[in-house]
């Protein structure tokens, strides 16, 4: 809770901070990076950089916590800032890098805001931000904790076991233990980390949902190269090393599993919904509820390119048809008539012909668009907005938009 000095200095600069989050962000980055070069070719994501939506989602964040703080004070913000915390326990980020964030976060204000930056604002906003860096410590803290590590103790060697074309654009890679021990246990629905050094020099890192259910002795990501968009965007430096590079035998640096889009016990109806490569945390829930032959009622939903784009399409209707209570529903841009006997249609995603009940527990994963629009429908369908969860791959740009 911030205290009651600083509340009504935060909820009087909130709008001008706000405003200005755009350029302290890009400020903060620039000077951080001057510092500590390293932390760009080895941690942070040299694309996300380079397309400002990192910087997008930096600010999205700090307003939203600063947000809370001084209009629901007694709420706490636990939300904001799990996903958050999750992504930085897959990097390894350990409670004296937030110092060194912190001195130039705060600096960056000063900076941009000049003269409105009195030694009051300034601690006032000193503690919004060591608020919020203390919540995400602690949080790490607990999800190292779990994993039976010290902080930031997360990097393994994983040796390829195989590799296996999925479509034109997607590929899986089974990984396993190298002394042949059962790999680590997770839930279904969360993601490792994957490092690899490029031809530079840089260790770049990207997340991988794991796409098969827990409880076997190997993993298996599925990951889509990512191509260049118009000039505008580079090709994915790890998804396409990835593709051209790792073959079976090949040892690669992967964290241990973690994010908090993860498949809920209990019995109540389940909608697990997918563009594109967000089908891969879904098919890991699939699996799972298949291995345990589920009886909940679950509504499967992908959306895709086309048929041939479709990644793990034929794995995808195999499980659902092992699942007696399961229904899927196809949509493509192109080519549903390819898939007519399994009842897929083109355009986009509808809910028209699907009654879900309103106790339903939904899963979003796939482009930011198409999980806003399939949100707001169910909302308009009765879903309590508590019940949709989703993940986003890469920065997480809801709360900015």
């Amino acid at each position: 809770m911030l205290s009651a000095q600083s509340t009504p200095v935060v909820r009087a600069t909130l709008p001008a901070v706000g405003a200005s989050l755009g350029q302290i962000t890009e400020l903060f980055y620039r000077r951080l990076f001057e510092e500590h070069p390293d932390l760009l070719k080895n941690l942070f994501n040299r694309a996300n950089q380079a397309n400002g939506t990192q910087r997008e989602a930096l600010a999205g964040a700090v307003a939203a916590f600063a947000t809370v703080l001084v209009e629901r004070p007694d709420e706490r913000p636990d939300a904001i800032l799990s996903r958050i915390a999750h992504k930085h326990a897959s990097l390894g980020v350990t409670p004296d890098q937030y110092t060194i964030v912190g001195r130039h976060l705060l600096g960056a204000v000063a900076e941009v805001l000049g003269e409105a930056v009195t030694p009051q604002v300034a601690a006032a906003w000193d503690e919004v931000y060591w608020l919020m860096a203390n919540a995400l410590i602690a949080q790490e803290a607990r999800l190292y904790a779990q994993a039976a590590v010290a902080n930031g103790d997360v990097w393994r060697k994983m040796e390829i076991a195989e590799r296996q074309e999925e479509s034109s654009s997607t590929v899986s890679l089974v990984l396993r233990r190298p002394d042949g021990l059962p790999a680590a246990s997770f839930r279904p629905g969360q993601y490792v980390s994957v490092q690899v050094q490029l031809p530079d020099g840089a260790r770049q890192i990207r997340q991988y949902s794991l796409s098969s259910a827990p409880g076997q002795k190997t993993w298996r990501i599925t990951v889509k190269r990512e191509g260049a968009v118009d000039g505008s965007a580079p090709e994915g430096e790890v998804s396409s090393w990835l593709h051209a590079h790792a073959q079976v035998g090949d040892l690669i640096d992967v964290s241990l599993p973690f994010g908090d889009l993860v498949l809920p016990e209990g019995d109540t109806p389940l909608l697990l919904a997918s563009a594109g490569i967000g089908i891969t945390p879904m098919l890991a829930m699939l699996d799972h509820l298949a291995l345990a032959s589920s009886s909940r009622r679950i509504f499967v939903v992908h959306a895709d390119r086309s048929p041939a784009d479709h990644a793990h399409r034929e794995e995808q209707v195999e499980l659902v048809s092992r699942l007696h209570n399961a229904s899927l529903h196809l949509w493509y841009e192109a080519g549903a008539g390819e898939l007519t006997a399994l009842g897929a249609s083109d355009g986009r995603v509808t809910f028209d012909a699907v009654t879900l009940p309103q106790e339903t527990t939904a899963y979003l994963c796939g482009p930011l668009p198409f999980m806003r629009s399939v949100r707001g429908e169910l909302l308009t369908k009765g879903l309590n907005a508590s019940a949709i969860h989703y993940e986003v791959f890469g920065p997480d740009l809801w709360l900015s938009k």
